[in-house]
């Protein structure tokens, strides 16, 4: 038996002979939740399966953007993790992570407080044979002066919910000319997205829409397209530059349809109350300020005594095990994980964890079975962007379409949506999937197409 091969199995402990092989998975996203459900339903009797999270429910996060501009109902597609532990056989922890202790095989959870700071659960120990860190990233202000403080990010379902109320009562504002940039005889309102990649296109466009229908339906007398303005802000000289230029060509010109300004080569040097001020003294008025423009790993990970790199995500192998420690493996956004191919890492995207989810499921067996592990390869399948009801565009790529194939308008659509359905299958089943599925559908037809408050 190789050394590699020895450091890949599993370390028993003493106490655990007899008892289940304890896999403690920290984050909920899209892949550790996926990856806790497919443990808890197919290994249930080999393994104890512990999700930590420090929320109480899940929404798939490239959906917020949706929630943001009131175009979907969180209500009607959260899903509480307790429910989710209960139906598949896996215990869930609500709190965050604090540290780790490698030489115990110990993770410690926080206290969980309420809404007035009262302590529900305590701090806790939660040991492991395995860990698996899946947390996922933050917003990357890159220490830009005011954006912290007047931009809202889009990290988590509170500040998406938050966001689309704001945006509501400032329409209402804006039509009385309370705005700082308007006033009763040209009343209008300002909307800055800084960040021209997918979250930030994407939010731009569902915010016409919420425009539109906020006004239909009263809450505003503004022009939709005249008085709403809305701004997309990218340093690059080109948005989605991590898309080929035909996806950025043409998004771009969809967007301009949609009187949505599209600013590029802007390096935003302050952001400020009412304005976002570049770097060459230029600016741009803002009543409302969303930052899409990076992420970054979160900084519990530096205090955990794993190698990471400058974005603090944990630097992995190709098994997606720590370079330090056999026993723990990272993935998702907050992983470092070599892309030999491209001599890059692996983008955080939603495709690549749910890879990884699948990988992991995988790799845990062949632990528990005393195999030696294999490598993850990334699978660029490509990206689409949704521009809600107005249009989708993307590229898809893999041995079945060549090495890329431009698509746009239903199709598109109908591939972003079924992105989405993958999602839920991994967590639900088909059966399931569709019935939910066809419930949204009817509610959609008997409700308005935007949250109104």
């Amino acid at each position: 038996m190789t050394t590699e091969e020895q450091t890949q199995r599993p370390q028993t402990r003493p106490d655990s002979i007899n008892s289940p092989h304890r896999i403690v998975i920290v984050g909920g996203g899209a892949g550790g939740l996926e990856l806790a459900t497919t443990l808890g339903n197919k290994l249930h009797e080999r393994v104890k399966v512990v999700l930590v999270d420090r929320n109480s429910i899940h929404i798939w996060k490239p959906l917020l953007h949706e929630v943001a501009a009131g175009s979907m109902d969180a209500n009607a597609h959260q899903l509480e993790y307790a429910a989710q532990a209960r139906w598949h056989r896996f215990v869930f922890q609500q709190g965050d992570l604090c540290k780790l202790d490698r030489a115990r095989k110990i993770i410690t959870v926080g206290a969980l407080l309420d809404d007035n700071g009262e302590e529900l659960i305590p701090a806790r120990e939660i040991p492991y044979d395995m860990l698996v860190l899946a947390i996922g990233s933050v917003t990357n202000f890159f220490n830009v002066p005011g954006a912290a403080e007047h931009a809202i990010a889009l990290d988590a379902l509170h500040q998406a919910e938050h966001f689309r109320r704001r945006m509501i009562s400032m329409c209402m504002r804006a039509d009385r000319g309370m705005t700082s940039n308007s006033d009763k005889s040209n009343p209008q309102m300002h909307i800055a997205i800084i960040g021209g990649g997918a979250t930030g296109v994407e939010l731009s466009a569902e915010l016409r829409n919420t425009a539109e229908v906020l006004g239909a339906y009263g809450l505003h007398h503004l022009d939709p397209h005249k008085d709403i303005r809305i701004s997309v802000i990218e340093a690059a000289p080109r948005i989605l530059s991590a898309l080929p230029e035909p996806v950025s060509a043409k998004t771009t010109a969809l967007l301009q349809k949609l009187d949505i300004d599209v600013l590029t080569s802007a390096k935003v040097a302050e952001v400020r109350a009412d304005s976002v001020v570049f770097d060459n003294g230029n600016s741009v008025p803002a009543d409302l300020t969303v930052w899409a423009a990076g992420i970054k790993a979160p900084a519990i990970l530096a205090e955990l005594d794993l190698p990471i790199n400058r974005l603090g995500q944990v630097v992995v192998k190709q098994t997606l095990q720590t370079e330090v420690d056999p026993d723990i493996f990272a993935f998702g956004d907050c992983a470092a994980c070599p892309w030999p191919e491209k001599n890059s890492t692996v983008p955080p995207r939603a495709q690549a964890a749910h890879q990884q989810a699948d990988f992991l499921f995988d790799a845990i067996k062949r632990r528990l079975n005393g195999e030696p592990l294999q490598q993850y390869t990334y699978k660029d399948l490509g990206s689409l962007v949704s521009l809600g009801r107005f249009d989708a565009v993307g590229n898809l790529m893999g041995p079945l379409v060549g090495s890329t194939l431009f698509v746009e308008g239903l199709l598109a659509r109908l591939l972003y949506i079924s992105l989405y359905r993958m999602h839920l299958v991994a967590l639900h089943g088909w059966l399931r999937t569709t019935a939910d599925s066809i419930g949204q559908w009817l509610q959609r037809k008997t409700s308005p197409r935007v949250k109104l408050h």
